[in-house]
């Protein structure tokens, strides 16, 4: 019983961590100053990075996704949507997940687009969102530390890269990932 009432309350302030942190919403200004720092980051950790984001279409830079589980979980994060230096929009990405996890992290994300109709269907959101399960499929880049990521062919029109992680997070579940445009 003492069990049940501890999982009831970690739960309880799972969510409410949650809700408080989705429902912040950032200003542009802060939305651009975390997502150039997330990018002098990825090119520092990253060789080649630099050039790889140059030749893609676009990218859309979420420098800050918190994520947390217990059972139940869900994840948060702001970013702006590039096209060379210039931001262009701003999304979120919102996702909620149900199965076996525990556990709590914050990372960085950036997805490129490498081919036109990949950016434009990401363009013509329908009611401004994109869920990508359901529309899209985005391939999660792996590379090594000695090759550099303009001489990696990925094969895929989006292609994700996660970096700056912090914290651990374990999960086997079913999960539905939403990016929704958002005016900050």
């Amino acid at each position: 019983m003492k069990i049940l009432k501890s999982l009831t309350l970690l739960l309880t302030m799972l969510i409410a961590f949650s809700t408080i942190s989705m429902a912040t919403m950032n200003s542009a200004k802060e939305i651009n100053s975390d997502a150039d720092d997330a990018l002098n980051t990825f090119y520092k950790e990253v060789k080649g990075s630099k050039k790889y984001l140059e030749h893609a279409k676009a990218y859309l830079v979420i420098p800050d996704i918190k994520e947390v589980g217990f059972f139940v979980g869900g994840k948060y994060g702001e970013g702006a949507l590039r096209v060379g230096n210039s931001t262009k929009a701003y999304y979120s990405i919102t996702s909620a997940s149900m199965g076996f996890q525990m556990g709590a992290q914050m990372y960085s994300m950036i997805i490129a687009f490498t081919s036109d109709a990949a950016l434009n269907k990401f363009l013509l959101l329908e009611d401004d969102e994109w869920e990508t399960d359901v529309d899209g499929k985005i391939a999660i880049a792996e590379w090594n530390s000695k090759e550099e990521l303009d001489d990696v062919d990925f094969d895929d029109d989006m292609v994700a890269f996660v970096f700056d992680s912090k914290g651990m997070m374990g999960s086997f579940t079913m999960e539905g990932t939403k990016f929704e445009r958002i005016k900050p």
